[in-house]
């Protein structure tokens, strides 16, 4: 039987398994990425990336094709008693310094991992479909995983197994995790079609509850998404002519019609929680760790930011940081599913579609974990804001930019820059000040951090806050990136 060897193994090529990837990928990380369908998967399901999202996204090098690739959400058109009604989907904010993404985008989820999986190959890497984990064991020292492939059964070892295979996942079960939660009393049909009757300039909703159906354009196709309430107890047509018959019955339009059906499913809504997200060297990451009603657009998003927590960690640990780093990801994004999961049952019992700053994400963080040290305006836990800056050569550019990539960042504000931590490998370090190489010209720097003179703010790969200190403190950032694996 074939053997080998990778330090990293990726079950599941969804959004999660592909950021993950990526993620991995450009901190030069050998893993493997396997998938048991033999086809991407082709549905809408998870349509709307949030502003937090989008910023995890730029930093990743997908964002302006995503942008491409989808669109901002239409108006809503909701078919009254009195006649039609155009109002916002969603509060229609716009960009500050801070927060340059506050709309969200709506991209089919197709779209979205069509985009990923085109930059995962620039970076030289691809799923490998038709590959499904079949079993797998591990010890002190790693994991030995079984893979059924289509040209027999390899084994393949390595120091850590990531299950990102959504909801049903086999390795969240193969660990013996519970997934406790609740059926939400809610059958729904989501399916991907074109239809005749209707303008795509707008998100047409008709009913409430249990009767409600609703017509989205997918930017970037041609199609809509049907969503609607489904009975219990009534079996769905799922083709062109039984969609056609449910949106006559539910809208009263006789020229509405289903010319062809690319994905359907009938569904019913739960909102599940995994007791652990770790056992040892194996971990859970997307769906197989959570499951979402789709209300909001938090699914997707809150799988995509899982992995995004997750990459930077395993690189440092796979480089010699210590395994209590890897611990800190439960302790920080279980939380954050957990507040997310109320929100989306919450926004499921409401009649109103209108959305706010409730659902972008940019106020989630991680202000209790153990990787925050100190904070001021801002704390260590939360999401590092972006602002406008000059570099000394006089060309304008963004906190954001000088961010993006797997790097941990150091910002000085009016400090010296002979005062700046020696180099080490995977830090950057700019400084605003004496000889700084960057300029506060707009002052949206100190504003957006709260930063007195002789300050520095230590920035996480993932964009959050580490550290907050004087320069009189700057040993306690030496400390702490010697504690990360940063050396």
């Amino acid at each position: 039987m074939h053997t080998i060897s990778r330090d990293v193994v990726i079950t599941g090529s969804g959004a999660a398994g592909l950021t993950l990837a990526l993620d991995l990928a450009r901190r030069n990380v050998p893993f493997l990425l396997i998938d048991k369908a033999p086809h991407p998967f082709v549905g809408s399901r998870g349509k709307g990336i949030q502003p937090r999202s989008q910023e995890v996204f730029e930093d990743l090098g997908v964002i302006d094709r995503l942008v491409a690739a989808g669109g901002e959400y239409p108006l809503q058109r909701r078919y009254t008693d009195g006649g039609p009604v155009d109002e916002p989907v969603v509060e229609l904010v716009p960009p500050t310094a801070a927060e340059p993404y506050r709309i969200p985008l709506l991209v089919p989820q197709f779209l979205t991992e069509r985009v990923l999986r085109a930059r995962l190959a620039e970076l030289g890497h691809a799923p490998h479909r038709d590959h499904e984990l079949v079993g797998f064991g591990q010890d002190a020292d790693g994991v030995t995983a079984r893979i059924a492939t289509p040209d027999g059964e390899i084994v393949v070892r390595a120091r850590y197994l990531v299950g990102a295979d959504g909801g049903s996942s086999f390795v969240r079960k193969a660990l013996g995790i519970g997934f406790p939660g609740k059926t939400l009393g809610v059958r729904a049909i989501v399916a991907d079609v074109l239809v005749d009757g209707v303008s795509p300039d707008f998100w047409h909703r008709w009913g409430e509850r249990t009767d409600q159906i609703s017509l989205c354009p997918l930017r970037g196709t041609e199609m809509f998404q049907i969503q609607g309430a489904i009975p219990f107890d009534v079996d769905v047509d799922l083709s062109a002519e039984g969609l056609t018959a449910l949106l006559h019955e539910r809208t009263g339009k006789a020229d509405v019609v289903v010319r062809a059906v690319s994905w359907a499913s009938v569904f019913e809504m739960n909102a599940r929680l995994a007791d652990a997200y770790r056992r040892d060297r194996v971990l859970l990451a997307g769906d197989a760790a959570h499951s979402h009603p789709p209300t909001g657009g938090q699914g997707l998003n809150t799988s995509v930011q899982d992995a995004y927590n997750l990459g930077w960690k395993l690189a440092a640990v796979l480089d010699g940081a210590p395994d209590s780093l890897l611990a800190t990801y439960e302790e920080e994004r279980r939380p954050v599913a957990e507040a997310v999961l109320g929100l989306s049952t919450k926004l499921l019992r409401e009649t109103e579609l209108r959305r706010g700053r409730e659902v972008s994400q940019l106020d989630l963080g991680y202000p209790g974990s153990p990787l925050a040290v100190a904070g001021q305006v801002v704390t260590a836990g939360d999401r590092a804001p972006d602002a406008p800056v000059t570099g000394a050569g006089g060309l304008p550019t963004r906190l954001f930019s000088l961010f993006r990539g797997p790097h941990w960042t150091l910002l000085g504000h009016d400090v010296d820059a002979a005062e700046a931590p020696a180099p080490r490998r995977g830090l950057h370090v700019h400084t605003t000040g004496s000889r700084g190489d960057v300029v506060d010209s707009g002052g949206h720097f100190r504003s957006a951090y709260g930063l007195s003179s002789e300050q520095w703010v230590l920035v996480r790969p993932d964009g959050y806050v580490a550290a907050v200190v004087g320069s009189a403190d700057l040993d306690v950032v030496e400390t702490y990136l010697d504690g990360v694996g940063v050396r």
